[in-house]
This record gives structure tokens, C-alpha cells and sequence, in this order.
């Protein structure tokens, strides 16, 4: 029997070996193991970044594995990147990239850790820079496009929208509020123009309001409430005081002279000449104004004027698109450039104030704009409110461009007016407007979460009997404007195919139902702040899932909400090489006369040294005398255009040469000849002892002729006649007459027969 002997228990810390792993089911791996292979294979290994479940379980029912991106244990600092500052123009909460909430699954978990070291071929995630889109591989997709910041912006915004004369016909004037950059020197001038004009227009337009009591707006049925205006207001009590008519014909002056100047009628006015107004003269105008609009100063005999500003205001309306909407209190909204959810935006209707924001250095660096508020809205029961409407652009080149068909109206929680400045009042953003209450004086149809689906919109504009306009008005006019600004930005956003992005673009209503679009947002929220947004944003979710990714497997599947709207021609784009243009090519040589080799190159044996006597060229053939014999043979030589052809001591052949200017010489080889077998021998010799041979001049000797060799090749002898044959190998440059031969003709060899005539007895 064993005793067992206690053991004294160990002094100090006791260290493990082992790391205590929570055991794993075998189904469960085998089951994780064979989702991820078939994962892998097909290249379906995603990366989500924030919180997106809507997009996590929509990738996950269609086979998706995801990987897990590594969370960032402490913020990471923003570096100072224009184009990263740029694209700060979503309107996703802050807590987006914190991670996935919710429960994880075990079997999600076991997965994730299974494709840890896979490349992930698809990315969703909130920030344009949490993803290198330049080094990601073609078969990898992104949800963001580089370089977007050209309209996702309120700068780019504001300056690309001023080039859509050059890609389409049409004004940006009519569908987006007029914009400056006041960091910029020229955009502020600008403005301040902009400003007193507006200010003029407002004054004439007060005065036909309050005094003609028969305005255009009361005749077409779009009379606001006089508390929306700000006329209502309980302002101070200025006895005694009044403003003279002079503030009116100042006020026209302006006007007619604006309207010359688009007539070009101003085209000798030069910098010497005195303007309308001088700088002095302008500050006592808008001080007068300021008291007239905000403090209720009446104009003394203005009842005078009534016709003349009503005549003056309907010439306006025809070259300013946005007279409708400017109203009296010239109010302008400033914006950060590159800054949403309403952070940093202020309403002002002061010149001076908004000019000492440049003064003080708030805006020098051209970030931030100045935008004309939109004084009359459309309101629902006295409320402003504003639309969100969601598009996707899948390529760039061409550019394609779906539309999503509902949409959703974000109200403010107090009554809309124009004597307070008050972001409550002017801003709709649903992240301003959660941290106030509804007002007591609200209306109580309108909903205590300040949203409308556009189902309820349509209903409520039914019953005002403006239901046809939503269709026929509301939807073309912010397709037509989203597509133009997308024109405008084509060329600055790069065009990676396997990209696509998702904009959240805001509109505000005009009186007549014309949609203004305020800016588009890069990153839209999809956080279901209310019933509205917990219906539709997981909606436009999966719908973006069925165009990017089923509808490339399969063209007629069902896309959800989103319509395609644009589509635009492949243009085959360019390499850009800068202002610098290269011409290649190669210079042209002037032709250059024959060079003429030695007519015979090579001789077996002498013809004759002698060249004393000469045969005669006008004959056939030739006769020869005993003293001739003596001598050696001579030879006759036939020739084509009544040339003299002699064979020289040195064997050359010296023809007198014709000049052919500018006629390009081609290799011997390239001429093209008949077969003179295919003539008959009499026939030939009988037209080229003619004097006027009609054959073409490819057959006569050229300046361009070179006679390889001549060798005798056969002698006959009777008892009259000695003939003897040689073959001379010509080869002949190309002529103009090369056309007119048969192409069957291809051999280059000419043979001339030497005959010698009958000896003397």
C-alpha cells in the first residue's frame, strides 16, 4: 500500500504555461472551415468599419466573410491634408468608427479569425481615409471615390457649379443659391455687390409689398404669413423720424444700372469714372435700409413710387433667377468649407459684421463661404424644413448615376421667422435640432421627431391640392441638379470602376415646389434616430448591396428603390502631359536626281575595241563590209526613243539624262514588267523601229536605266547570215506608267537580238 505523502506547498508566484482557451465545438469549426473555403475562393472576404449592421448581415446572407479591421486603441491624430480636410463633409456622428455594435456570434467570431491574414476584396467603411483607394487592386471595391471633395464640399460646391456653362446649358443660378468665397480677394468684392444690390431690390420690393397693396405675390396665391417675415415684429418707436424718398431713387438707380451692364451698355465706363454710389454714400444707404427693414422706420411719400418699383422689380425677376426667394431681410448664412452636421454654421444680415469675420482672420484661408439664405421657403404649417435624398454613382467614366426613390423631410422644432437669426429656426439638421424642444406655438400636426416620410409629404400636398407636383416639379428639378453638379466634378474625381459611394444630398422648397440644392454630403448617416430613418436608411442599405453587387452578376435583377437616372456615353479619356505639347515625326527629304551606275558591270569577252564606226540606229539591222570584219564584229543596239547607245572602251553607258524634279526613285527591284516572251518577236521589233513607238516610256531606256550584264548565249551560222544573241538583264525604276501594266508581268529581263547583214562578194 502507498502512502501518500504531503507535499509542502511551493514558496513564490507560480508561473503557467498555458493559455486557458475557451474549447471549440468540432461541428462548429468544420461548419467555419467550409464557409470560409468557399469564401475564399470566391473572393468574398469583406471589411466594414463603424457601425453598419444592415451591411454586415447583407454581406453575410450572400456568402461574405468578414475581416475584422484592428481598432484603434486612441484616437489617431487628423494630419493637415487639404484633400483630407476636404472630405470631412459627411454627416455621420462621430462615433461611426468605434466599431461594430451589438452581440457578436461566436460562429462570426470563429470566421473572422480564420481569414485574419486574407485580403478583403470588399470595404465599407465611414471616413474617404480610413482606405488607400490608389492601392487597393482592381478586383478590390470601396464604398468612397478619391478626390470627391469638388462637390462634396461646401467650397468645391461653390466654386465647381460656376463651370456648368461648359458642360451643360443650363444657369446654376436656378437651382443653387448664389455662393463666395470671402477668404478670396475678388469673390469678396463680389459679394459686396452682390450684398448692396440685394439690399436695393429688398427696399423696392418692401415698398410694393407694404404701400402697393396689390403685389405679385398676393395675385398668385403665395402670400406668406406677415409673422414669417419678420413684419410683425414688436420693434422700437422712432418718433418723429423718417427716411427720405432719396433712399428709394438710390435704390433704382442701382437696379437700372446692373441691368446695363448685362446689356453691355456700360462698355466706356472706365476706371476713372465716378460710380452711382460712393463708399460714403453706400454706408448711409444701408444704415437707412437697416432702419426701414429691421426697425420699422417708415419712407416719407413713398406711395409715389409704387409703379416704378413694381416696373423696376419685374425687369430684375427676368435676369435673377432667385428674386422669389431673396425677401427683404437680406439675410446670409456662413458656412465652414469643409464642416457638416451644422457645426460652425451662422445666419447674418449685417455687411459689416460678416466682413469683420475676414478682418479678424476667421476667414482667410478660403475655407469657408457665404451663402444667400433662402428667405422664403416653402413651410408646412409655418415650418421650415428641408429634404434628404440619397443617389449612387457607380462609375465615373462613363458616369451612372441611380436615384433613390423615397426620401424623408427633417423639420425645425420652432415656427419659421425672419427677425431672429436663431439656429433653431434656420437650421434642420437633425443633429441641431435634438437638442431642442418643440416650441409651444407649433403646430401639433407636425410629428415631435421633426421628420416626414415623403409618402406624408405627398399626402399633405394633396390635400392643398398640389398633389401633381411632387412628380412633375419636386423629382425632375433635384435629378436635374444632381446630375449637373456631378458633370461639373467629373473631371476632378478619379474614376476607379471597382469603386462606387453612396451622397446625401439636401434641398430646400421653394413657394412654387422648386427644389435648391444646399450641398451633398459624402458619408450620409444611417443612424435610425427616429421611426422615419429606422425604416428607410436600412432600406437604401440593402438596396445599394443589390446594384453594386448582385447586379453585376445578373443585369435584370431587382435594384430596390434606386432608378437609374443617367447614363452617360464611354468618352475615352486622354493621358494628360501638361501645358507642354511634344509633336513626333520625321522630317521630309527633298528628292534627290538619279545616282547612274555603269550601264555594264561585268563583260565575259570585248565586244570591240574600235569606235571608229558606229552602227546605224535607224535600221533593223545592219550591213557589214570586209574592212569592217577585219576590224571585229560591231554590234548593233536598238533603242526606244532615238538615243545613240555605244559600247565604250570603258564598257559604260552615258545617256543624255532628262530632268524629272521632285519625282520620288524607288529600289530597282519594285518595277513591275512584262514578259516579253508573251510578245511576239516581230511584232516587238517591228514597234520599236518605229518612229513613233506608241508602247509606254517604261519600256525605252530611262535616265534611271541600269544594265547588269550582257553575255552572248547562242550563235547561229548559216551560209548567209551570222546571228548573234545576247541577253541583257535591265533593271528599270519605278515610272508613272507602272499602273498601267498587268500585275501577271513580273520577270525583269529583256532580250535584244544583234543581227549582222549580208557580206559585200
Amino acid at each position: 500500500m502507498h502512502q501518500h505523502m504531503q507535499v509542502p506547498p511551493l514558496e513564490g508566484k507560480v508561473r503557467c504555461n498555458y493559455l486557458n482557451q475557451p474549447l471549440i465545438n468540432g461541428d462548429r469549426l468544420r461548419t467555419a472551415k467550409t464557409l470560409v473555403d468557399k469564401a475564399i475562393k470566391e473572393k468574398k472576404v469583406f471589411s466594414v468599419k463603424g457601425p453598419y449592421p444592415v451591411i454586415r448581415a447583407g454581406l453575410r446572407a450572400r456568402g461574405w466573410v468578414e475581416r475584422r479591421l484592428p481598432r484603434p486603441s486612441f484616437p489617431q491624430p487628423r494630419r493637415h491634408d487639404p484633400e483630407t480636410e476636404a472630405t470631412d463633409e459627411g454627416d455621420s456622428s462621430d462615433d461611426d468608427d468605434l466599431g461594430e455594435e451589438g452581440e457578436r456570434d461566436d460562429l462570426y467570431d470563429l470566421m473572422s479569425r480564420l481569414v485574419r491574414n486574407e485580403t478583403p476584396y470588399f470595404f465599407w467603411t465611414t471616413k474617404r481615409d480610413s482606405i488607400d483607394c490608389r492601392s487597393l487592386r482592381k478586383d478590390q471595391m470601396t464604398n468612397h471615390y478619391a478626390k470627391s471633395g469638388s462637390f462634396t464640399t461646401k467650397v468645391g460646391l461653390c466654386v465647381n457649379l460656376r463651370n456648368l456653362q461648359w458642360f451643360d446649358e443650363a444657369d446654376p443660378d436656378t437651382f443653387f443659391p448664389r455662393c463666395y468665397r470671402l477668404g478670396a480677394e475678388d469673390e469678396k468684392h463680389a459679394f459686396i455687390d452682390d450684398f448692396r444690390r440685394t439690399a436695393c431690390t429688398s427696399l423696392l420690393l418692401y415698398v410694393l409689398e407694404k404701400y402697393g397693396g396689390d403685389s405679385d405675390w398676393e395675385r398668385i396665391g403665395k402670400v406668406h404669413d406677415a409673422k414669417s417675415h419678420g413684419l410683425s415684429k414688436r420693434r422700437k418707436q422712432h418718433t418723429n423720424q423718417r427716411v427720405g424718398t432719396s433712399l428709394i431713387d438710390n435704390a433704382l438707380r442701382v437696379c437700372q444700372e446692373y441691368l446695363n451692364s448685362l446689356e453691355h451698355c456700360d462698355i466706356d465706363i472706365t476706371l476713372e469714372t465716378t460710380p452711382t454710389l460712393s463708399e460714403q454714400q453706400w454706408k448711409v444707404f444701408l444704415k437707412n435700409y437697416y432702419l426701414v427693414i429691421h426697425e420699422g422706420l417708415t419712407i416719407e411719400g413713398c406711395e409715389e413710387y409704387v409703379e416704378r418699383c413694381k416696373c423696376m422689380l419685374e425687369q430684375m425677376r427676368q435676369v435673377c433667377p432667385q428674386m422669389e426667394t431673396d425677401g427683404l431681410c437680406n439675410i446670409w448664412i456662413i458656412k465652414p468649407g469643409a464642416m457638416s452636421r451644422g457645426r460652425g454654421i451662422m445666419c447674418m444680415n449685417k455687411l459689416d459684421e460678416m466682413l469683420s469675420l475676414v478682418d479678424h482672420g476667421i476667414m482667410m484661408d478660403s475655407k469657408w463661404v457665404v451663402q444667400k439664405y433662402l428667405e422664403r421657403p416653402l413651410l408646412v404649417h409655418d415650418t421650415k424644413f428641408d429634404v434628404r435624398q440619397w443617389f449612387l454613382v457607380t462609375d465615373w467614366n462613363p458616369l451612372t448615376v441611380w436615384f433613390y426613390r423615397d426620401c424623408y423631410l427633417r423639420f425645425s422644432t420652432q415656427p419659421y421667422s425672419t427677425h431672429t437669426l436663431d439656429s433653431s429656426v434656420h437650421l434642420c439638421n437633425n443633429s441641431i435640432q435634438k437638442h431642442f424642444q418643440p416650441s409651444p406655438d407649433r403646430n401639433p400636426s407636425l410629428p415631435a421627431e421633426c421628420m416626414w416620410s415623403c409618402s406624408q409629404f405627398r399626402s399633405w400636398l394633396a390635400a392643398s391640392g398640389r398633389g401633381g407636383l411632387w412628380e412633375g416639379v419636386v423629382v425632375p428639378g433635384m435629378q436635374k441638379a444632381v446630375i449637373q453638379t456631378l458633370l461639373t466634378a467629373q473631371d476632378t474625381v478619379e474614376p476607379r470602376k471597382a469603386s462606387f459611394e453612396l451622397y446625401g444630398a439636401d434641398f430646400m422648397l421653394g413657394n412654387d415646389l422648386r427644389p435648391w440644392l444646399l450641398e451633398i454630403n459624402a458619408s450620409p448617416t444611417m443612424e435610425p434616430s427616429t421611426r422615419v430613418t429606422a425604416r428607410l436608411c436600412p432600406a437604401v442599405q440593402e438596396d445599394t448591396l443589390r446594384v453594386v453587387l448582385d447586379r453585376r452578376c445578373d443585369r435584370n435583377t431587382h435594384t430596390g428603390g434606386f432608378q437609374l437616372i443617367y447614363k452617360q456615353a464611354a468618352v475615352e479619356v486622354p493621358q494628360y502631359v501638361g501645358v507642354n505639347l511634344l509633336v513626333e515625326g520625321t522630317s521630309i527629304r527633298r528628292p534627290r536626281a538619279s545616282i547612274y551606275k555603269p550601264l555594264i558591270q561585268s563583260l565575259p569577252e570585248p565586244l570591240s575595241k574600235s569606235t571608229s564606226h558606229k552602227p546605224s540606229l535607224k535600221s533593223s539591222h545592219c550591213t557589214s563590209s570586209k574592212e569592217n570584219q577585219s576590224q571585229g564584229v560591231k554590234k548593233a543596239w536598238p533603242t526606244l526613243s532615238y538615243r545613240k547607245v555605244t559600247p565604250e572602251q570603258s564598257l559604260n553607258f552615258h545617256p543624255k539624262l532628262r530632268k524629272r524634279p521632285h519625282r520620288l526613285v524607288l529600289p530597282s527591284n519594285c518595277c513591275v514588267l512584262p514578259n516579253p516572251s508573251e510578245l511576239l518577236p516581230q511584232k516587238l521589233s517591228d514597234t520599236l523601229a518605229h518612229p513613233r513607238c506608241n508602247l509606254p516610256s517604261l519600256y525605252r531606256l530611262t535616265p534611271s536605266l541600269d544594265v547588269i550584264s550582257i553575255r552572248p548565249t547562242q550563235t547561229i551560222t548559216s551560209f548567209r547570215y551570222k546571228h548573234n544573241m545576247d541577253t541583257v538583264n535591265i533593271s528599270y525604276t519605278a515610272l508613272p506608267m507602272q499602273q498601267q501594266l498587268s500585275l501577271n508581268h513580273r520577270r525583269t529581263t529583256d532580250t535584244f537580238t544583234k543581227r549582222e547583214g549580208p557580206k559585200s562578194s
